[in-house]
C-alpha cells in the first residue's frame, strides 16, 4: 500500500517549526539537509540562505513522515494565510488526540475545538503558530 507523507513549505522557519512538531510527536529527525549542503557549484547559494532547510523529515509512528523545507528567497514567499491544505492525523485514542491537539495548537488558532462529531469520531481543526492547518481525529470504530 502506498504511503502519503505531507511536505510543507516555510519562509525560513522550517527548523523552528519542526523542532516544535518533534516536541509534540517525539522521535528524531530522519534527515536534515541545509542549502549549504548542495554539492553542485552550478547552484550557488547566497550566504543568507546557506543555513536554511532544504529538506527535513520527521518520522511519525511506524509508517508516516512529515517533511518540509524553507523556500529560498529567489523563489518568492509562501503565503502563510492561504489554505495550503490540512495535515490529518488519526490518533489511536482520545487521550492521544487531546495531547496532539493541545500541543500542536498551542499559540495557534483553533478553527473547530476537539469534540465528539456527528459522524462518530472525536475531531478538531486548527492552524498552528506557523500557519500550518491540522485536523486531529480519533475514530473508535477504526480500533
Amino acid at each position: 500500500m502506498p504511503a502519503i507523507n505531507p511536505h510543507v513549505n516555510f519562509n525560513g522557519n522550517a527548523e523552528e517549526a519542526f523542532h516544535f512538531y518533534k516536541s509534540v510527536f517525539g522521535g528524531d529527525f530522519a534527515r536534515v539537509v541545509r542549502f549549504k549542503d548542495i554539492p553542485d557549484a552550478q547552484f550557488p547559494i547566497p550566504e543568507e540562505e546557506a543555513q536554511k532547510i532544504m529538506h527535513i523529515a520527521l518520522p511519525i509512528g511506524t509508517s508516516n513522515v512529515l517533511m518540509g523545507n524553507d523556500v529560498p528567497g529567489f523563489m518568492g514567499r509562501v503565503s502563510e494565510e492561504e489554505n495550503r491544505s490540512k495535515i490529518s492525523v488519526s490518533a489511536d485514542s482520545r487521550e492521544e488526540a487531546e495531547r496532539l491537539f493541545n500541543g500542536l495548537s498551542a499559540g495557534g488558532h483553533v478553527e473547530m475545538p476537539l469534540a465528539d462529531s456527528f459522524w462518530g469520531s472525536y475531531f478538531g481543526m486548527f492552524r498552528d503558530k506557523y500557519g500550518i492547518e491540522w485536523m486531529i481525529d480519533f475514530d473508535p470504530r477504526n480500533r
